[in-house]
């Protein structure tokens, strides 16, 4: 009877994740993934330097949250291929909305990359640039994310990796930087152009000494090594007014500009008609 009731288990987990392999290649096949863009604002003056892209799925019973679905998608042997058909319709989805909009010609564009996509056998040389040529944009203007979340194994090789990115112009952020205790040697090693510090460390910092003083070693690593450090998740005047006086360069998060469907500048909330009318309300930045 346990063997029975174990194989019978083992099965119907099976068929749940053919399920979601199906529905997971589905939205890839269909291009279901529907993409938005976040201001990433100049703290000290409120320029809006660039945007991060950010693509999620419609919600459904096999993935109900962003976050499941690009955990199944990092989980699978599609990563490659979703990675790639990710970038090309992010850049694509990217120049074709910028048209409608006042993007600035030499704003960054910030795109999620999973690390062990870059050092892939599979990976064409020249493939990205030839996208790039296709769009007319350059290698300076692209930013890969590496979320830190998907750890990396080799340092030296992926090391290796960057550095033919960065020959060819292109640079890297770090992300949810201040989220898991890799966060100080992926920091050494990679050595970013970025340094994006997780919501975590960024709610409610006003009010915790531990987040302050996680922050003053992370904005001290930063200046030493000339690197420029994003505070995502700032939600509140506080939060923004602490990072700004900590002197942290730039924020991203709902108190500067929400996703929208097309990349439109953010904004300080001092600029807000919002603001003047009787405050900022603490909203979530769930993405």
């Amino acid at each position: 009877m346990q063997v029975m009731q174990h194989l019978n288990g083992r099965i119907k987990q099976e068929i749940k994740e053919l399920g979601r392999l199906s529905a997971f290649l589905d939205i890839m096949h269909q291009e279901r993934l529907d993409t938005f863009f976040q201001p990433i604002v100049q703290l000290a003056g409120g320029r809006t330097i660039g945007h991060e892209v950010l693509n999620r799925p419609p919600s459904s019973p096999h993935f109900p949250s962003t976050e499941q679905f690009y955990e199944f998608a990092g989980c699978t042997e599609q990563m490659f291929r979703f990675e790639l058909f990710c970038r090309r319709m992010s850049l694509s989805r990217y120049v074709e909305r910028s048209s409608r909009t006042e993007t600035p010609a030499d704003g960054l564009v910030f795109i999620n990359v999973h690390p062990g996509v870059l050092g892939d056998v599979r990976h064409k040389s020249g493939e990205t640039m030839a996208l790039l040529g296709e769009l007319g944009l350059s290698p300076e203007r692209i930013v890969f994310e590496l979320t830190e979340r998907q750890a990396v194994q080799d340092y030296v090789g992926f090391e290796k990796v960057l550095s033919h990115y960065r020959k060819q112009g292109f640079r890297i952020a770090v992300d949810d930087a201040g989220s898991g205790y890799n966060s100080l040697k992926t920091l050494v090693y990679l050595k970013p152009e970025f340094i994006k510090l997780d919501k975590s460390l960024i709610r409610d910092i006003q009010d915790s000494r531990e987040q302050q003083e996680l922050l003053g070693l992370v904005r001290e690593y930063a200046e030493r090594s000339g690197t420029k450090v994003i505070a995502e998740g700032i939600e509140t005047e506080q939060e923004l007014y602490y990072l700004r006086q900590s002197g942290i360069h730039f924020g991203q998060g709902y108190a500067l500009g929400r996703p929208a469907g097309r990349p439109v500048p953010g904004a300080l909330p001092a600029d807000r008609s919002a603001l003047r009318q009787g405050g900022l309300k603490h909203v979530s930045s769930n993405r």
